[in-house]
């Protein structure tokens, strides 16, 4: 596969990843609730779990297919893009600064802080094992819980991922059981299928171009699939719901490091390079430590540090050029 044809397929397996996953998630919902399922609980659990299925199937088959640099740096990308490029677009095309919950802002800011340090710590000596991919399962079912219990007990009845399940509901109004679970399946195949080949074109672009995998799955990679975080931040944005796009982004950090790296992990240990590890934690703490003190400062988001955090972003992006010495 030449490097044109590698980059046209990304191209389009990268729109049919963010539909096929749209698809799933609606197929998702309707069953569960044909099912009588709880909404707080399909609010909450299956919706969080369900949007980021792009992520979860590209760095697990990476993990399966023997490509751990890129199956780690896909999750780790994603937190830098969800902060520097998908919250920083939100705020931009905001009528209004975005307000900031401090509930929020102390319980999973701090969490997420914890998290992301917890896990460079048990990648620091390079590798992320099975046992360490299942404690930050652990903490992905323990923040879970908390939210759950924590939003059944508050009097706010509608939290950040309710408000993401009405609109899901309504687009799948008035559909019959069957079509649900045809939505589920061709959705799940297409998520499956794609990410496959996304794994492929990366590798294929990577040796061309002779860098390290990390590089694309930490850049490229990284910005396909978290196509529907962008697209679902500006969107909210624009409406008026800024405290969403901060909720929806918040958790997103935290699944992309405890779902998504400790699933990657417990298939398939993620054996990377210590640059790699000491390039790629830093950077993303430095992003999440400056998007939390400017939620701190005010407790709101301003179009100035909208500007700053994409600053943050464009030097990151420069600064992985790192890697390639």
């Amino acid at each position: 596969m030449s490097i044109p044809v590698a980059i046209g397929v990304l191209a389009v397996c990268f729109v049919v990843l963010a539909k096929c996953a749209s698809w799933f998630v609606d197929g998702a919902v309707g069953i569960a609730e044909f099912l009588n399922v709880p909404k707080m609980l399909i609010g909450i659990v299956l919706v969080s779990l369900a949007t980021t299925s792009p992520e979860l199937a590209v760095s697990v088959l990476a993990a399966l297919e023997g490509h751990p640099e890129m199956a780690l740096g896909n999750a780790i990308g994603s937190v830098i893009v969800d902060d520097g490029v998908a919250l920083a677009l939100g705020v931009l095309v905001a009528g209004t600064p975005i307000l900031i919950n401090p509930y929020l802002l102390r319980t999973t800011g701090i969490f997420l802080i914890v998290v992301d340090l917890a896990a460079y710590a048990m990648a620091f000596d390079g590798t992320l094992d099975r046992i360490e991919g299942g404690v930050l399962l652990l903490l992905f079912v323990a923040y879970t819980v908390f939210t759950y219990v924590t939003r059944r007990r508050s009097s706010e009845a509608e939290g950040n991922r309710m408000e993401e399940l009405k609109e899901i509901e309504a687009s799948i109004k008035g559909r019959a059981l069957g079509t649900l679970m045809l939505w589920f399946c061709v959705g799940l195949v297409g998520v499956l299928i794609s990410s496959h080949f996304i794994v492929e074109s990366a590798v294929v672009i990577a040796k061309a171009l002779d860098v390290s995998e990390a590089v694309i799955a930490l850049t490229v990679i990284a910005i396909g699939t978290s196509l529907p975080e962008i697209a679902t931040g500006v969107t909210a944005a624009r409406r008026g719901h800024g405290e969403i796009v901060v909720g929806n982004i918040l958790g997103a950090d935290i699944l992309n490091i405890c779902w998504i790296a400790g699933a990657s992990a417990v298939v398939n240990p993620l054996v990377v390079t210590q640059k790699v590890i000491h390039f790629s934690f830093p950077a993303m703490l430095v992003i999440v430590l400056a998007m939390l003190f400017m939620m701190r400062t005010g407790h709101r988001l301003t179009r100035i540090e909208g500007f700053v955090l994409l600053a943050i972003y464009g030097a990151y992006l420069a600064s992985t050029g790192f890697l390639f010495l």
